[in-house]
């Protein structure tokens, strides 16, 4: 990872909690956004000290709205934009509301507590949490739906490649754009289904995660539309979430990238389909109900935004 880099390339780890905050209207908010600023970097600094194997990071969001609000550089980071709904002819993926995301992760729940208590602290008097997702490992990074998830992330120096922006926009680089779904999933209609079904479905064993050779697996599933090629590829960081009481379990996607327009081009195949209404089968048993694009500040750019 770029050493001035936030932690966007770090490791899927044990727990997790993901929070949405909206600022509040007519209020005077930039000293506190500059307050949190400060808060990120020394959350990252004391977790480094106080807990340098437990790989404890906090890693901030601003949306685009916010970035407007606050004042922040012009011009913008060049994809920095609000999301557009992508509208398929059954499933639609659809655009929130997000000024700011913060994404919590430590081997240890109390770490993350900690974090998201201290950032509560700071928000409460200006904004409204929107969001707040408590992730955990399962298994061996399994969804709830039972399969692997994030097989196609890239590994080693390859996720600062395709997660962390470089020289085609100098003025953010070190940056990152971030983009967040929270899909309920409809596990009594996946349940439903045969293992082999479900593989057909995903595209991969379910047990020991191998891809269908491609004259077997069909045109829509799951990795053959989410994975939109070797050369255009995002760092994902899906945890799963749930109550059991309710039932309602879900996953929790997140995706850095270098650049939209990958994010932009997976969703497209996912929803909208190739060809058209072709569209990704796992989204028959999952629905989005948020849609948010961010962008992650290097931690010198946090650094002068918190003066």
């Amino acid at each position: 990872m770029t050493p001035d880099s936030q932690n966007v390339t770090d490791y899927t780890n044990n727990n997790t909690i993901f929070l949405v905050w909206n600022f509040k209207d007519d209020l005077q908010v930039k000293e506190q956004f500059n307050r949190l600023c400060k808060l990120v970097i020394n959350l990252n600094n004391s977790a480094n000290v106080r807990f340098p194997v437990s790989r404890a990071s906090c890693v901030l969001g601003i949306g685009h709205d916010a970035w407007l609000r606050l004042g922040l550089p012009a011009p913008l980071p060049k994809e920095l934009v609000n999301f557009a709904p992508v509208t398929g002819s059954k499933h639609t993926a659809v655009a929130t509301r997000g000024d700011l995301h913060l994404h919590i992760r430590a081997d240890n729940a109390s770490i993350c507590y900690d974090m998201a208590a201290a950032i509560a602290e700071i928000l409460t008097p200006v904004a409204d949490c929107a969001e707040e997702v408590h992730g955990f490992r399962y298994w061996d990074s399994r969804s709830i739906l039972g399969f692997v998830d994030g097989t196609e992330n890239p590994h080693g120096i390859d996720r600062e490649f395709f997660a962390i922006v470089g020289d085609d926009d100098l003025d953010y680089k070190g940056g990152s754009y971030l983009f967040v779904q929270k899909y309920m999933h409809n596990l009594s209609a996946w349940k439903g289904l045969s293992t082999e079904a479900q593989e057909k479905v995903i595209g991969r064993s379910k047990e020991n995660d191998i891809e269908m050779a491609d004259d077997v697996k069909p045109s829509n599933s799951h990795s053959a539309l989410a994975n939109v090629g070797d050369d255009l590829k995002i760092v994902r960081d899906n945890m799963p979430f749930g109550n059991m009481s309710t039932n309602n379990m879900g996953t929790y996607f997140i995706a850095y990238a270098s650049t939209f327009s990958t994010v932009q081009k997976m969703l497209n195949n996912m929803f909208i389909g190739v060809p058209e209404g072709n569209y990704d089968r796992i989204l028959d048993f999952s629905t989005a109900k948020t849609g948010t694009m961010f962008f992650v500040p290097s931690f010198n750019m946090l650094d002068d935004f918190s003066s």
